[in-house]
């Protein structure tokens, strides 16, 4: 009995220590600001990627629309750069996503990506697609 309530307080030290760290772990900008050359439209194992027209002004849109977002920060990049770079967290774990946007001429490419794990179960699509149907009606 005494090795079983070890076992249990070695892995309950474990569970607490790896939530802690999901929401503590530092983002570096160098890794996550960045915008693959082959974006397209297409969900990812453990993400998505999708293309719009957006004209004028698109991207100041977005980011407004993205910046309302629950539990969505700005990590790296504005407006005026043309790409920008987020963090959104799930609410229970607070897992982080980062989904990059960039304008280019009159198209933006979104990046959504999981940082732990290997699959999202198609959270990050279902965001990106969220946002981009708030885009279109607005």
């Amino acid at each position: 009995m005494r090795i079983v309530v070890i076992v249990l307080l070695v892995v309950l030290v474990l569970a607490v220590g790896l939530a802690v760290y999901v929401r503590v772990a530092p983002s570096d900008p160098d890794r996550w600001h960045v915008m693959p050359d082959d974006v397209t439209d297409r969900d990812l194992e453990g993400g998505a990627m999708r293309v719009v027209d957006a004209g004028e002004g698109g991207l100041a849109r977005l980011h407004e629309i993205i910046t309302d977002t629950p539990r969505t920060t700005v990590l790296a990049g504005s407006v005026e750069e043309g790409m920008i770079t987020y963090v959104t967290r799930s609410k229970v774990f607070g897992f982080p996503d980062y989904t990059t946007v960039q304008q280019s001429g009159g198209k933006i490419r979104l990046y959504g990506r999981l940082r732990f794990g290997k699959s999202d179960l198609g959270v990050n699509a279902k965001r990106v697609d969220g946002w981009l149907n708030r885009f279109r009606q607005g």
